[in-house]
């Protein structure tokens, strides 16, 4: 299977503008991001697209491959499509441009679930297991629920499920990590549907394809997610990266 990666980057953000641009150590967030995927030596090519001149520049300029997105869009999801419409690719693994930290082990797992001969997966994301109480109860940490051969059930900003009895065991909660693999066929066909009502309650893209019936197949990752949604988190990834090379 060819396997390339793309890393949508828009340079708007709502919660924290020009995001991809901050620095984290000596390097910008959006160049840890692509530096780390490309360092995994699991893809035929790994290309961040971008709306904006100035992350452009910033990949190109050191040695990276970038595209421009000629569109507007609602996610980056229908960002990458544009660019993979005209790629020669099997299996596209969308991986957030705020998400610096993703490494090889979760990428590899993700990739593998298209090897199983006995279910076709159109497409497959991550999740880790959340053990601290403010990120369960956190509007910008998008939690999963899953069945028994983990296929996603819901996607939402609320804590999933609700642990109605507080004498009953508390449930496991399941961070949704920002990373998605599609069969290409199963991209293209994400852009021809109008954006969902629940994915414009959320603002959660994935649940596009719940409520168009296909569901997502979860992989469970150990590694740390840092995705930087705020300045907030900036300063958790500045401390996660010195403790990293620290070691």
């Amino acid at each position: 299977m060819r396997t390339i990666a793309l890393i949508p980057a828009r340079f708007a953000s709502t919660r924290f503008q020009n995001k991809l641009m901050q620095p984290l150590g000596i390097k910008t967030v959006i160049r840890h991001t692509y530096d780390n995927v490309k360092a995994t030596g699991l893809f035929a090519d790994v290309i961040v697209v971008t709306d904006h001149p100035d992350i452009f520049n910033e990949i190109n300029l050191h040695g990276g491959h970038a595209m421009m997105s000629i569109n507007e869009h609602e996610s980056g999801s229908d960002r990458i499509a544009e660019a993979a419409a005209s790629l020669d690719a099997e299996i596209i693994l969308n991986v957030q441009g705020d998400e610096p930290f993703v490494n090889k082990e979760a990428l590899a797992a993700l990739i593998k679930l298209f090897e199983n001969p006995l279910e076709k997966v159109e497409v497959a994301s991550l999740m880790k297991k959340i053990t601290e109480e403010r990120l369960i109860q956190d509007v910008n940490c998008v939690k999963v629920v899953v069945d028994k051969e983990m296929n996603s059930l819901y996607f939402s900003r609320n804590p999933i499920p609700y642990h109605r009895d507080k004498s009953d065991p508390r449930p496991d909660y399941y961070e949704h990590i920002g990373v998605y693999a599609f069969r290409k066929e199963a991209l293209m066909q994400f852009t021809q549907w109008e954006m969902t009502a629940l994915e414009k309650a959320e603002k959660i893209e994935c649940l596009r394809y719940l409520e168009n019936g296909i569901r997502l197949k979860m992989a469970i990752t150990e590694s740390a997610s840092a995705k930087i949604d705020v300045p907030e988190d900036l300063a958790r990834a500045e401390a996660y990266l010195n403790l990293i090379q620290n070691l």
